[in-house]
């Protein structure tokens, strides 16, 4: 935290302007000392500043130089950034000369980790800051911004604001049980809060399973045997032949990828091999890769043909995918349907890829399955990722030890234990509680100069 650190803040390559940014105590110095133009150390704070980058009597690049002195910048130090042409030759040279004159190269999301380290952002403000840059979506920008802005900031504060007023009326009647103006803090009073807060906690968790769907998108795998026009809906729902189609069996050998948005959510689309036993030595290996996909799939589309009679290898396919979420898509229903299916199979559809419209049934069974409808209607008080999720479920476990406690007529002392470890279970989701060992492993997933 003593070092001024330095690195690239936008993507390496041809373009019309780089970023390189600095923080630190030293940050305006070490500039400073490589710029030709005005004082930086004497410029007014947040100030665009013109001149020329040189190392030694070498000129590097004409720039424009931002000045942000602390605490009123991004890390609550001193920030500087050197806007330079774009190119990874001029680029590299800048950085390498602030490195020269004292820098250090920067770790990765080292300066957002500054920002939290310094009081400038909480963990939650801080995850959603990479969020926001790896959105896939539109809805997954809006959710980061969201978390950016504070709305879920703030309502584990307000949680844990209620836990603290709480504890300290317990606190109170347990040290001065003689005071009689105080307010009783009775068990039927804990229990009600407990059942209030209880209710808001698992309503939360509940709401935020839908942040998955929304940040990662549906991987989404279809599968069927050869023939029943499972490349071919690939096709129609990229709307553009992305997979190759003919009438020969085993034409997909390999995996074929896609990305479509329904209401703003990403859908990852693989066709896979059509499941079949074969002698082929590489169609083998492509019906081994789709059938070890089952697993990893949020969604799975079995493809069965109308036109023909079930089949053995249909039926191994809807028992292997009998306990995933899966749709079963009866396609080629423009022909004579020949397909007698078991009548206690959930989410069957019926398509065809020659209509314009073949595969309307289909996209919208996915919107009802992940009610992608209503999630583009809701608002983004959402936990962002599998630690804040975590984090929330242990403090709703404790919350239920507590009520058990009170069920058991446990003394008042012993109650409040489990509502002090939801309230610092609470605090390490927006890091007022947290260990250096989980910094380090959240910040290391950011891109460096971020």
């Amino acid at each position: 935290m003593n070092d001024t650190i330095v690195a690239i803040s936008t993507t390496m390559g041809v373009g019309a302007i780089s970023i390189i940014r600095l923080s630190g105590k030293d940050a305006i110095s070490i500039v400073n000392q490589c710029f030709k133009g005005k004082n930086l150390e004497e410029v007014p704070t947040h100030t665009i500043n013109y001149g020329h980058i040189y190392d030694g009597e070498e000129l590097i690049d004409e720039v424009l130089v931002s000045v942000m002195k602390g605490p009123r910048s991004f890390t609550a130090e001193d920030v500087v950034e050197v806007n330079s042409h774009g190119g990874i030759i001029t680029t590299n040279r800048i950085l390498e000369t602030m490195l020269n004159h004292g820098a250090r190269l920067a770790e990765p999301g080292e300066f957002t980790k500054r920002a939290f380290l310094n009081g400038r952002i909480d963990l939650v403000k801080s995850e959603a800051v990479m969020d926001l840059i790896e959105s896939k979506s539109d809805e997954a920008r809006k959710m980061a911004l969201s978390q950016l802005g504070g709305t879920t900031s703030t309502l584990i504060t307000n949680f844990r604001n209620t836990l603290k007023q709480l504890l300290s009326s317990i606190e109170v009647n347990i040290d001065y049980p003689e005071y009689y103006d105080i307010e009783v803090m009775t068990v039927e009073k804990i229990k009600e809060q407990v059942s209030i807060m209880k209710k808001e906690l698992q309503e939360l968790v509940k709401s935020s399973e839908n942040t998955a769907t929304i940040k990662n998108g549906i991987k989404t795998v279809i599968l069927g045997k050869p023939n029943v026009g499972k490349s071919s809906i690939l096709n129609k729902l990229l709307e553009k032949d992305k997979a190759i189609v003919t009438d020969i069996a085993g034409t997909t050998r390999d995996i074929v990828e896609g990305e479509i948005y329904l209401d703003g959510v990403l859908l990852n689309i693989i066709d896979t091999a059509g499941i079949r036993e074969t002698d082929d030595v590489v169609e083998r290996i492509g019906v081994e890769k789709s059938l070890s996909m089952i697993n990893d799939a949020d969604l799975i589309i079995v493809v069965l043909n109308s036109n023909e009679e079930l089949s053995d290898e249909d039926k191994e396919i809807l028992e292997k995918t009998k306990d995933k979420t899966r749709i079963i898509v009866l396609n080629k229903n423009d022909l004579d349907k020949k397909l007698v299916i078991p009548t206690d199979l959930k989410n069957v559809v019926e398509t065809n890829t020659n209509d314009i419209d073949g595969i309307t049934s289909l996209k919208k069974k996915i919107k009802e399955l992940f009610n992608l409808e209503q999630i583009a209607t809701k608002d983004y008080t959402y936990l962002a990722n599998s630690r804040q999720i975590s984090l929330a479920k242990q403090a709703y476990k404790n919350l239920l030890d507590a009520e058990q406690a009170i069920k058991d007529d446990q003394p008042v002392d012993m109650i409040e234990i489990d509502l002090k470890e939801c309230f610092d279970t609470l605090g390490e989701i927006i890091g007022a509680t947290y260990s250096e060992e989980i910094i380090d492993n959240l910040f290391e997933n950011f891109c460096v100069g971020k």
